[in-house]
């Protein structure tokens, strides 16, 4: 089990890649995490691109935190983080890590087109790992999916996964609890803060 690596926004660049299927929050997310750079008083630069994602295509989002950025895309293998919401999409998205970067997945699968046609197989659990392990040693495996069906709200997965990633970054907790307040509805702000804890504790896990 590897002991988790802290990154320290305030002090270097850090280059975050979300990726994930439609309907899995990866934008909302990537919101969330724009709005906290910009209160850490960062520049910060954000691009997004929906791959057909009303039909479970895959959604990425570019996010870049620093003194001062140029551009809202990542250059090949320079992400620092990959936040990835489906496994099969991690994978996918690996070779656009740095080597030695923090790999944050949620451990759950949905099927693409390809595979639900019988077309191809989706690949298990050790090949993913294997194809991460290429690049860093730097893996966190989250079921966020089951903790926010234990919460009652299977749409906290999202946050889950937020929370963390809250666990790897010397970011001040009230600076998190603040932004997704202000980001989402009242109305479901109070399950959210407990999707965001229970990321924490899950990624303590690793500790």
């Amino acid at each position: 089990m590897t002991t988790p690596k802290l990154i320290n926004p305030l002090k270097q660049p850090v280059n975050i890649l979300l990726v994930g299927v439609g309907g899995q929050g990866t934008i909302l997310a990537s919101n969330v995490l724009a709005e906290l750079g910009l209160r850490l008083g960062l520049d910060v630069k954000q691009a997004e691109i929906h791959g057909m994602s009303q039909r479970g295509g895959n959604v990425v989002s570019h996010l870049r935190w620093g003194e001062k950025v140029f551009s809202p895309i990542i250059p090949p293998s320079e992400a620092d983080i990959l936040l990835a919401f489906e496994k099969l999409e991690a994978a996918r998205f690996s070779d656009h890590m740095r080597l030695g970067g923090i790999a944050l997945v949620n451990d759950h699968n949905i099927n693409p087109m390809t595979v639900s046609a019988g077309l191809v197989e989706y690949p298990d659990h050790a090949q993913i790992q294997g194809i991460l392990n290429r690049v860093t040693d730097y893996i966190y495996w989250i079921n966020g999916l089951k903790i926010a069906e234990e919460l009652g709200n299977t749409r906290t997965a999202n946050v889950v996964l937020l929370g963390a990633l809250s666990a790897l970054m010397a970011i001040d907790l009230t600076d998190w609890i603040t932004v997704i307040q202000a980001r989402l509805p009242a109305k479901v702000v109070e399950v959210n803060l407990k999707a965001f804890e229970a990321g924490r504790q899950a990624l303590h896990s690793y500790s």
